[in-house]
């Protein structure tokens, strides 16, 4: 339900600023600030005027914002949709990197790759879609290999202890 909100307001926005990208980044940063519990809490508080966290939001923006970025935010102040920040950001983000055909991606494991690795996921990821994707790493406690371009709904694992359970399988099948 947030994001078929967030797309309206994304597209309002986009259509309205005369440079998509600049707003793009400084609500990435913004949802970066928002992702706190405290000023999580504060936004969705119903104690604090709305005027106020709006005034919050602005402030947090600087000087790097335009007047058509503030209005934006003053927008979801009075519809009390502040705390979509985070959601819009994530939309808009998305559309950028259709419009660009670049993605990004996560690689996690449990042993961090080497560079050489790691680009020719990239390459092979980039024949399969034919868009440029870019990688980054996350250590985790999976034993094998999980990549994941969320834009694009591709997710791949690879785990040893499921290879090693369908090799025994099809050993007990051959049989």
């Amino acid at each position: 339900m947030e994001e078929l909100i967030a797309k309206r307001y994304a597209t309002a926005l986009s259509s309205a600023t005369k440079d998509v990208s600049a707003a793009t980044k400084a609500l990435t940063v913004l949802s970066e600030a928002i992702d706190n519990e405290e000023i999580m809490s504060v936004l969705a508080s119903p104690i604090i005027d709305t005027e106020k966290k709006t005034a919050m939001i602005i402030a947090a923006l600087g000087n790097a914002a335009d007047d058509t970025l503030k209005n934006f935010i003053r927008i979801l102040g009075e519809h009390k949709r502040l705390t979509l920040i985070p959601v819009v950001a994530k939309v808009l983000n998305a559309e950028l990197q259709k419009a660009a055909n670049k993605y990004e991606g996560v690689v996690t494991s449990s042993d961090k790759l080497e560079k050489e690795e790691l680009g020719k996921l990239e390459d092979t990821l980039e024949k399969y879609t034919g868009a440029q994707i870019k990688l980054k790493q996350k250590k985790g406690d999976l034993d094998g290999l999980r990549v994941s371009v969320e834009d694009l709904g591709i997710e791949v694992n690879f785990s040893k202890q499921r290879v090693k359970e369908q090799l025994i399988d099809f050993i007990k099948k051959s049989l």
